[in-house]
């Protein structure tokens, strides 16, 4: 796919780059733009990961300088399906309110610690959504949108170029309530079957955020059975993670987290898809 780095400019010059092909050295020049940002022409190094949920998912923590610093290995796909530099912010669910999430950190962490690999984020949250509108055909009005659809869409061009690596999930603000909180174990199961039957994935990864607990708005019940919905999913669905928001805070609404949670956010989810992966070496080692 050609890169497009609209809102940053593309200078169209060239870098010459050295792989070990069948034990030969061959130099490529692949066509890089501005801040040094390439798609691999190998779609096993370039490494996906798909960003889904609401509101704490697509980010709402005030933007710092340090949040738009490049780094050239970590890639987004824009909201014209085009891959461009990860800053902050990735997503554009709600242009006006998007600021820092957790995908960001998480894709830092995973370029540090796979530097063969080209990371690429796939933003699909949208703020406010319940797990009704993650279905196909569901509709949410805050943003217009067909969250499921349009993830599945987005998932399928930047698939084109890359392998999906995992899923990273945070959402149940807008079910926690009388009506959305008893079916949501079960919707939410069907979402990660759905998802990784419709993206040729099976087994993905998939990773669970816990929703943020907020010392001046305790839990209503509904919120805990929600909140169980996340921590026993891995009981019906193989390699699955949970991921704790113990100790972050919310930026002073009592909904969001601010920035620095965000990150630290990010950094458990990468843990979290680490753990999974050693699970899963370990099991393989095993059975040799």
């Amino acid at each position: 796919m050609r890169n497009r780095l609209n809102r940053f400019g593309c200078f169209g010059f060239w870098m010459s780059q050295t792989f070990l092909i069948g034990g030969i050295l061959v130099a490529i020049t692949p066509h890089v733009c501005a801040q040094d940002a390439v798609v691999p022409l190998k779609r096993d190094d370039f490494h996906l990961f798909l960003l889904v949920g609401q509101s704490n998912m697509a980010g709402r923590g005030d933007v710092a300088d340090s949040d738009r610093v490049v780094h050239p290995k970590l890639l987004s796909l824009d909201q014209q399906g085009e891959w461009t530099v990860a800053v902050d912010p990735l997503h554009f669910d709600k242009p006006k309110a998007v600021g820092v999430g957790p995908g960001r950190t998480f894709g830092l962490r995973y370029a540090a610690e796979h530097p063969e690999a080209t990371v690429g984020l796939i933003p699909c949250a949208a703020g406010g959504s319940s797990i009704s509108a993650w279905k196909p055909g569901g509709y949410h009005d805050q943003t217009d949108s067909h969250p499921y659809d349009d993830t599945i869409r987005r998932a399928k061009v930047a698939l084109r170029s890359g392998v999906l690596k995992g899923v990273l999930w945070h959402q149940g603000e807008s079910d926690s309530n009388a009506t959305g909180a008893r079916a949501y174990a079960d919707k939410l199961r069907e979402l990660v079957e759905r998802l990784r039957t419709d993206l040729g994935s099976p087994g993905v990864p998939f990773i669970v955020g816990q929703l943020g607990q907020v010392s001046e708005r305790p839990w209503s019940t509904h919120r805990q059975i929600v909140d169980s919905a996340h921590r026993s999913l891995s009981r019906v669905c193989d390699n699955v993670a949970f991921v704790s928001s113990d100790r972050l805070v919310h930026k002073g609404d009592q909904i969001h987290f601010d920035a620095a949670s965000a990150r630290t956010l990010g950094e458990r989810y990468y843990d979290a898809l680490k753990h999974l992966d050693e699970k899963r070496t370990a099991g393989q080692s095993s059975r040799e």
